[in-house]
């Protein structure tokens, strides 16, 4: 055996661990028992004193020992590789796996036996059998993988199993390249209404923050060659006595921020039916919806981590919607319940401002921390909350009385503060809370009126 290729064209040679004795370990049931009978047979031959049953009894012993001696001598250089499309899915969608073999040796192969190694999460493991393949010549195969439950799941390394005409042995070899599967959260289409609920002649109720361009700071430089002489502002040249420039009007960029509530004892039952599975759902369609519609998002959680990081603002950008948007994905396929008891990290990655719309999934809340939720309002222009009553979810019965005084305390707060019943669909709340917003709004200008 050879060589296994990689996807990406690298190859990695093949973990041949054979020898005689590996090979003689390759026996199958059949070349054992072909074996003991002929021990058998020469034993019984040798004490009855009878020759012919001697040669029968040698015939069948010798006939797996030679096939083990011809399958170990026989040196097929193989070549495989592995194609997956796509490598990222959404939770409960098929992706494809296709295999290529190709006989690189001068010689045709025998029986052939591919097996890839899957997670028992994404299905049966895949078997192929091959018949010869003749010297150059190369073998397709595929197969489909699916996954109900998010995360990132190897497939591979690739095993060949090579067999000869009687099979009375089996040799395994097994390829170092593998893929990587990425099972994102499932999303759903939003509409697009205003979750700003900024009333009619009020502008278009997007918050927007500063994006700096350029070179230029926030207040005059000095001119460098090459500037626009339009650009001189005379105050500060005579003020500091020397030509100064100012900046130029800089664009503004509507912005988004996602918390998603990941604490443990928030929530209860697992399951791609869960009510933390619908959180993380939830946070990925508001994402992508945002980042659709022109937002810079960014993903924060109950521990204080923030996607895409700390850059210049720590938003990713919607010019590169579809790499932010596989950024952000990427982080919720593996994101999982932290040991956190409250989301006071959350409420300090949110203390610098300038989150502009912020939408929480907040599972079980107590008193203390809808408290400290509510007042993480006062630093952004619009706040949305989707409330989770895990036990509702288990049972699938009412909200309870304890999360609507939790409702309640976060409306107070200037939150626009939903329940999400077992089984409800973003798309529907979505429109709620949006009208909520618009007859909040409503209510406010007609009071300032």
């Amino acid at each position: 055996m050879g060589a296994a290729a990689a996807p990406d064209g690298q190859r990695g040679e093949e973990d041949d661990r054979g020898g005689l004795r590996a090979a003689l370990g390759g026996l199958t049931t059949r070349g054992r028992s072909f074996l003991a009978a002929g021990v058998a047979a020469a034993v019984c031959a040798y004490v009855l004193g009878q020759a012919d049953l001697l040669r029968v009894g040698l015939l069948l012993a010798a006939l797996p020992l030679l096939c083990v001696l011809v399958l170990h001598r026989t040196r097929y250089r193989v070549a495989t590789s592995r194609r997956l499309t796509p490598q990222r899915v959404e939770a409960a969608t098929e992706a494809r796996v296709q295999l290529r073999m190709e006989n690189v040796s001068k010689l045709p192969t025998g029986l052939l036996m591919l097996q890839d190694h899957v997670p028992y999460t994404l299905g049966p493991r895949p078997r192929f059998v091959l018949d010869r393949v003749e010297a150059g010549g190369r073998r397709e195969v595929s197969y489909r993988v699916r996954s109900d439950l998010r995360g990132r799941f190897p497939l591979g390394p690739l095993q060949l199993r090579l067999g000869d005409p009687f099979g009375m042995c089996e040799l395994t070899r097994s390829f170092q390249a593998y893929d990587t599967l990425t099972v994102v959260p499932r999303t759903e289409p939003l509409p697009p209404v205003k979750l700003t609920g900024e009333a009619s002649g009020h502008g278009d109720g997007q918050q927007r923050a500063l994006a700096l361009a350029g070179d230029d700071d926030i207040i005059p430089r000095a001119y460098r060659h090459g500037d626009d002489l339009r650009r001189v502002h005379w105050r500060s040249t005579a003020r500091y006595g020397e030509l100064m420039v100012r900046r130029e009007e800089q664009p503004q960029r509507a912005r988004c921020t996602v918390l998603l509530d990941t604490r443990g004892i928030a929530y209860q039952g697992s399951g791609p039916d869960s009510a933390f599975e619908w959180a993380v759902s939830g946070a990925a369609s508001s994402l992508v919806h945002m980042l659709e519609r022109g937002y810079a998002v960014r993903l924060v959680t109950d521990t204080g981590s923030r996607v895409p990081g700390e850059g210049s603002d720590g938003f990713a950008a919607a010019q590169d919607a579809a790499e932010s948007a596989g950024l952000l994905m990427d982080s919720l396929a593996v994101v999982d319940h932290s040991e956190g008891a409250g989301l006071s990290r959350a409420s300090d990655a949110l203390r610098g401002g300038g989150e502009g719309l912020l939408i929480a999934f907040l599972g079980d809340l107590d008193e203390e921390q809808a408290a400290l939720t509510a007042r993480m309002r006062g630093r952004t222009g619009a706040a949305v909350a989707f409330v989770l009553d895990s036990g509702s979810w288990l049972t699938g019965g009412a909200v309870t009385g304890a999360v609507e005084e939790r409702l309640r305390l976060l409306r107070e707060a200037g939150w626009t503060a939903l329940a999400v019943p077992p089984g409800a669909r973003l798309a529907e709340l979505w429109r709620t809370a949006a009208g909520m917003r618009a007859e909040s709004a409503a209510d406010t200008y007609g009071g300032w009126a």
